[in-house]
């Protein structure tokens, strides 16, 4: 039987970037995951923050020249890749010059949001699913990291829907505790609709908050996972309401074996 494949996709992973609790679960789940005997594959936002000569990241020519489109803008796609030698794992980053080379994640010097986060995430999401493609890898579970990571059920279940990499996939999204209080860009919802996703498929989006995000996230995934303790179960009734299983929060010293097992059930 063939080993089941699970892809990565957070919005940050240590040691690349500070230890919280999305990047240390994004660094120790794909270890304890490969372990238990899956393939794996791992993708992150190459940030300006990420030191590139100490991290000993290198571009991977053959993947990337790519350009997405963003907003009937195109975008030039680079594609690096790491690797974490004790865990024997490599990282890919999703680079690009307009998006990613500054030295910031989410918000300027001043604390002030991006106005083109919207458009940075929705380019990463791409990005990432047009790499897997190019790799002509196929995975059966797709688990969601981070609000960055948010566009990404939405482009699986839609854009990458009769691909046949993606048209089994299941996507799991993680719930942590990592909202924003800013609006994303009031027109993120028109950018959206795009290449076989409707209006109808982003509406919620009409108002483009943390909240909006993340429901429109849940709204595309098979499997909902409470990541963080703190998360504070707000999302709890629509995730059931929409009838998708939903993993309550695990502890540090048994989530490995639990999550293993909800991907397990989503594929049976």
């Amino acid at each position: 039987m063939e080993n089941k494949k699970v892809l990565f996709v957070s919005q940050e992973i240590f040691p690349y970037l500070p230890e919280t609790e999305i990047s240390k679960i994004s660094r120790e789940l794909p270890q304890g995951i490969q372990e238990r005997g899956k393939e794996i594959r791992t993708f992150m936002p190459r940030y300006g923050l990420v030191n590139e000569r100490r991290n000993q990241l290198h571009e991977v020519i053959r993947l990337s020249g790519m350009n997405l489109i963003i907003d009937d803008t195109d975008h030039p796609l680079i594609i690096k890749v790491a690797s974490i030698q004790s865990a024997r794992m490599q990282v890919y980053f999703i680079d690009n010059e307009d998006y990613f080379r500054r030295k910031a994640l989410t918000h300027d010097a001043d604390g002030k949001f991006f106005d083109d986060n919207d458009e940075r995430c929705m380019f990463f999401a791409r990005g990432v699913l047009e790499t897997v493609q190019k790799l002509r890898w196929a995975p059966d579970i797709v688990h969601c990291h981070g609000w960055f990571t948010s566009i990404v059920p939405l482009l699986v279940k839609r854009t990458f829907k009769d691909n046949p990499l993606f048209c089994n996939s299941k996507v799991v999204f993680s719930l942590y505790d990592n909202t924003f209080n800013t609006k994303l860009n009031p027109t993120m919802k028109n950018k959206l609709v795009y290449d076989s996703v409707k209006a109808e498929d982003v509406e919620i989006m009409s108002d483009p908050t943390y909240e909006n995000l993340t429901k429109l996230a849940i709204d595309f995934s098979d499997g909902v996972i409470v990541g963080s303790e703190n998360q504070s179960g707000i999302f709890d009734s629509y995730v059931k309401s929409k009838g998708i299983p939903l993993l309550q929060y695990q502890s540090p010293e048994t989530y490995m074996d639990a999550y293993n097992d909800f991907y397990d059930s989503l594929l049976e």
